[in-house]
């Protein structure tokens, strides 16, 4: 039977990173986002686009809906060539740990907090957090709109994919 998602309802987490943590779902999936949080894909967009090599939520199936899992792009290891753009452009959890990127109950980062927030977790002080770091990837798009010519997904394919990661609109 599938898992509804709806205020009220806790979700345990048990993966590869985390085992015993659980969050109580308090906003509508989808909904009741912070009104300067406007991402412009849906983790399942995400996924289906092909984002972050293949191998970011694969062992998360329990957590998130199923359907966020059919027609993604997946890789039982880090493949570029999943990629929207097939081309590598993440850094290494490691990388993000040492950078201090990391925040809150979120083990993996930025795109595990937001498939939370879209579920319906809502945490103040990380979605703050995440909020403006994702703010913060608007200067690529700045700059692919600056030095690339219209239509041309070719130009710059790592900010691109880097943009779609973040769910900021890579194909302008």
């Amino acid at each position: 039977m599938p898992r509804k998602y709806v205020p009220g309802v806790w979700v345990e987490v048990h993966d590869k990173m985390q085992s015993g943590y659980r969050y109580r779902l308090t906003a509508r999936v989808g909904r009741d986002f912070a009104p300067d949080f406007k991402p412009c894909f849906t983790p399942k967009e995400m996924l289906a686009h092909g984002v972050f090599e293949g191998k970011y939520l694969n062992d998360c199936r329990a957590e998130f809906p199923a359907s966020w899992y059919r027609g993604a792009k997946l890789s039982e290891v880090p493949d570029p060539k999943v990629n929207c753009f097939g081309v590598k452009s993440r850094q290494s959890l490691q990388v993000w740990q040492e950078k201090d990127w990391i925040h809150g109950d979120d083990p993996r980062g930025w795109f595990q907090w937001y498939c939370r927030y879209y579920l319906g977790r809502r945490d103040s002080v990380v979605d703050s957090i995440q909020i403006r770091r994702w703010k913060g990837i608007a200067r690529h798009a700045a700059q692919v709109r600056k030095n690339c010519p219209s239509g041309d997904l070719a130009c710059r394919p790592r900010q691109r994919q880097a943009l779609l990661q973040w769910a900021w609109p890579p194909f302008e």
